[in-house]
């Protein structure tokens, strides 16, 4: 376990090691979901619950049964299972209780199953060695990190529906555009706090 508190980790999962910003995992949804900010916003949070729950069954699995068990290679397979049952656990829990949103997220729900952040945020957290509260922290903030830049995207989208934008930029050239400045106006955090 390394030496680094965890409110720092959680601020840098959220700003300077943003999930989609910096790593640029997670775009696909990101991409095509980003058109309202109250689906984004729905998305953005049923990504930030899988992941901050998914992030800590893998922990407990991957410290207490596959490192005791020297079945460490298998921790790709195993935290995709626990991913896609998690996500079906949840896509029934909205479509029973949240009917609208589910409906307005369509295919995009069960695809948070093979959404990368979720999967990156449970290998990071191995591959640093984070202690348990680190893992909560750090998965946490890689939900919220998420959940903010596709608000923004769905936020910046709007306005740029009446924005005079030439035929050729149109649809993914200025989301892509976008994005990159997007990036580039959170790397400005990077000089706070880096957890890489």
């Amino acid at each position: 376990m390394i030496d680094i508190n965890p409110l720092l980790i959680l601020f840098a999962a959220i700003f300077t090691n943003n999930m989609l910003l910096a790593n640029f995992l997670g775009m696909c949804s990101f991409i095509v979901i980003s058109n309202e900010i109250d689906t984004s916003l729905g998305l953005g949070q049923a990504v930030t619950f899988v992941l901050t729950i998914t992030a800590v069954i893998n922990y407990f699995i991957y410290h207490y049964v596959l490192v005791p068990l020297d079945l460490e290679y298998i921790r790709f397979i195993i935290f995709i299972v626990v991913i896609a049952a998690f996500v079906q656990l949840v896509e029934m829990i909205v479509s029973r209780y949240f009917e609208n949103l589910y409906y307005s997220l369509g295919v995009f729900l069960p695809l948070i199953t093979v959404n990368c952040a979720i999967l990156g945020t449970s290998l990071f957290m191995v591959i640093r060695k984070y202690g348990l509260i680190q893992s909560i922290c750090f998965s946490f903030g890689s939900g919220v990190g998420w959940t903010l830049a596709i608000v923004i995207m769905a936020g910046i989208k709007q306005q740029l529906k009446n924005a005079p934008i030439p035929e050729g930029l149109k649809g993914a050239s200025i989301t892509f555009i976008t994005t990159g400045i997007m990036a580039l106006a959170f790397f400005g955090f990077s000089g706070i706090v880096s957890i890489q």
